[in-house]
């Protein structure tokens, strides 16, 4: 948590510097050349943002490429408001002072429309300010831990009580009431385990252990000891990046089955179960809003497109396909403001629904999250997903949980 803290810190140091190069620029200026500069030429300008390189690349790299399809196919249909979508690709390595920099850089160098970009929370936390600084546009494609909005980011994964609630209802109704809790120590595994142990706590539901390691953390023999020695019904997972590679199959090591113990992951997807192995994580269970078995015909026109695009042997995911919403999302809300002025879109974008891979998508205006439905998926011996549980109907995003009794006293 002190290594957070020092690195967001870090983070503000890094955009104080951009501001200064840049000339010190109010953010009211800066919003309306941002905007004239996107659309000015014969393309409009959009930043790409991932970490594509260091330990989240194992996740972000797949993002950037299904941002990258959307681009492409919206610049096939005609592009949008009679112009090309022209893509400026940075990479954040890792890095949240790095994400900070270079959304300072999109933003006032590059005068991009808008940006697409983010994994961890701690870089969203980090790129925040920027945003909010300069006026400028982020949609962020990841699930989170909620308790956040800001005027200036569109969330387009789920928040808590469309992914996290549903999954810990899944092990209630599994009767797995006893639960270890693992993450990566930063901002999403803390915020969100501070909740689970909110719900653990009114649910009748007792937490066992609750243990962190640094992003990138590859030694899990004395963590998975500690799992084992405490006989959790079942283990939540918040770990992010290549460290779920090395826990995974230490669990596996240490004798532990997805039958005996079943882990819940809520940052694994299908192209983490590549990097992880099959073998290490078959049988556990993850919760999402997409998965590449999805059956409906948007999907399969998806999946056929990013095959086609990458190659056979690529998968689709949950936050790739956040990602590659959040463009058509975009561009969308730019057709019906007519500009890519950053508040007209804004204005535009509440209401806007779409068909997509995940089923019906719709912007809430009211905090700029989406409705969505809720999926608890099985990770399946070939390396796909099988769907074993979902919400029936999208869900109303409720970032702050203020429907919930239990999460009172959380916010």
């Amino acid at each position: 948590m002190r290594n957070t803290a020092w690195r967001i810190g870090a983070a503000a140091a890094v955009l104080a510097m951009g501001l200064a190069a840049c000339g010190g620029q109010s953010s009211t200026s800066t919003g309306g050349t941002t905007a004239a500069g996107a659309g000015a030429g014969d393309t409009i300008k959009v930043g790409i943002l991932h970490s594509l390189s260091g330990t989240m690349a194992i996740s972000e790299v797949t993002v950037r490429d299904s941002e990258l399809l959307a681009v492409e196919e919206i610049n096939a249909a005609g592009g949008v408001l009679g112009k090309k979508i022209e893509p400026v690709v940075e990479d954040g390595a890792s890095d949240w002072p790095t994400f900070a920099e270079k959304a300072t850089k999109l933003i006032a160098q590059d005068k991009v429309a808008t940006v697409f970009g983010g994994w961890t929370s701690a870089s969203r936390k980090a790129m925040l300010p920027v945003f909010e600084k300069r006026k400028a546009l982020l949609w962020y494609p990841v699930q989170y831990e909620g308790l956040e909005s800001s005027p200036y980011i569109f969330y387009t994964g789920a928040t808590t009580n469309q992914q996290i609630v549903p999954g810990l209802d899944y092990l209630k109704e599994q009767g797995k009431k006893r639960i270890f809790l693992v993450g990566s120590d930063y901002v999403f595994p803390r915020t969100a385990n501070k909740i689970i142990k909110a719900y653990a706590a009114a649910n009748g539901m007792e937490i066992l252990g609750e243990e962190y390691t640094p992003l990138g953390h590859t030694e899990y023999s004395t963590l998975t000891n500690k799992v084992v020695q405490a006989k959790p019904d079942a283990v939540f997972n918040t770990l992010n990046g290549d460290s779920n590679v090395a826990f995974f199959k230490q669990l596996k090591s240490a004798g532990v089955t997805a039958e005996q113990m079943p882990v819940m992951s809520v940052s694994v997807a299908e192209e983490e179960v590549k990097g992880i192995g099959v073998d290490n994580i078959a049988g556990h269970l993850v919760a999402w809003n997409y998965y590449q078995t999805t059956d409906n015909p948007a999907n399969k026109k998806f999946v056929d497109a990013f095959k086609a695009k990458y190659g056979a042997d690529r998968v689709t995911s949950d936050p790739m396909e956040a990602g590659y919403n959040a463009v058509y999302l975009w561009a969308e809300a730019v057709k019906k403001a007519g500009t890519t002025e950053v508040e007209a879109v804004k204005k535009a974008a509440g209401g806007i629904k779409l068909d997509r891979p995940e089923g019906a998508v719709t912007i809430d205006g009211e905090n700029q999250h989406m409705f969505k439905t809720a999926r608890i998926g099985l990770v399946e011996p070939d390396g796909q997903i099988k769907e074993v549980w979902n919400s029936g109907e999208p869900i109303k995003p409720d970032p702050y949980l203020k429907s919930y009794p239990w999460a009172g006293g959380l916010t």
